[in-house]
């Protein structure tokens, strides 16, 4: 079976500019999601989707193959959806195949190739069409609805004991693993039959602020995870 993984990251950030080559404990953030799928046994080929040149430079130096995105699916309210479709039919045009694409987002650096390769033996040994990986979550949510407070998870009634919640999980962004087919069909990273992967409740970090950079620079440098 031939996996490939695309990692789409463009030039533009907002929040925190130049995000994607920014250091982080020492390394581009790019970098750790490349090694990642670098140390999975089980990818084939690891390809960087990018209209940054210092992006596409610093993906090469690190093993990545680069798939050379369009400005104009590099822009603000590009998805990234738009930018997977984009790198299967350019890796297709070049005679790639792949039977299963591994979807990474830059932003959630804490995950292993270990864990990678864990996720892609879910997916086939459930024979599932598409996976996402979750961390464990135990809050209780609520949401306002014309202008008043309700619960969503629990019934704040009888609150429960965290231990005796039904197990949820919180999407962590970290691992996206998918069967071209639902790319193609439904524009979307998930469709047919979804399983979940758990991963650890650090793995839910994710870098959208200065403040996030700190935070799990400090969880990298300790192993906190």
């Amino acid at each position: 079976m031939v996996t490939i993984a695309i990692i789409p990251a463009r030039g533009g950030s907002k929040g925190v500019p130049r995000k994607n080559v920014r250091l982080l404990a020492g390394q581009p953030l790019i970098a750790y999601s490349i090694l990642d799928c670098l140390e999975a046994q089980l990818v084939d080929e690891v390809y960087v989707s990018t209209d940054d040149p210092e992006i596409a430079s610093i993906s090469q130096g690190y093993g990545a193959k680069i798939i050379h995105r369009p400005l104009e699916l590099a822009g603000d309210t590009a998805s990234s959806e738009s930018a997977l479709f984009h790198g299967l039919k350019e890796l297709e045009t070049e005679g790639i195949t792949p039977e299963l694409i591994v979807f990474l987002q830059c932003t959630s650096p804490i995950r292993t190739g270990a864990e990678i390769d864990q996720a892609i033996e879910k997916l086939q040994a459930k024979d599932a069409d598409s996976l996402l990986s979750v961390s464990p979550s135990h809050r209780f949510l609520w949401q306002e609805v014309d202008g008043l407070a309700q619960s969503i998870n629990y019934d704040y009634r009888q609150r429960p004991r965290r231990q005796d919640m039904q197990p949820q999980y919180l999407e962590n962004g970290s691992i996206y693993i998918f069967k071209p087919w639902v790319i193609k069909a439904l524009g979307n990273r998930l469709g047919g039959k979804i399983v979940l992967f758990e991963m650890g409740e650090a793995a839910a970090w994710e870098i959208d602020s200065l403040t996030d950079f700190t935070i799990i620079e400090s969880l990298l440098n300790n192993a906190s995870f």
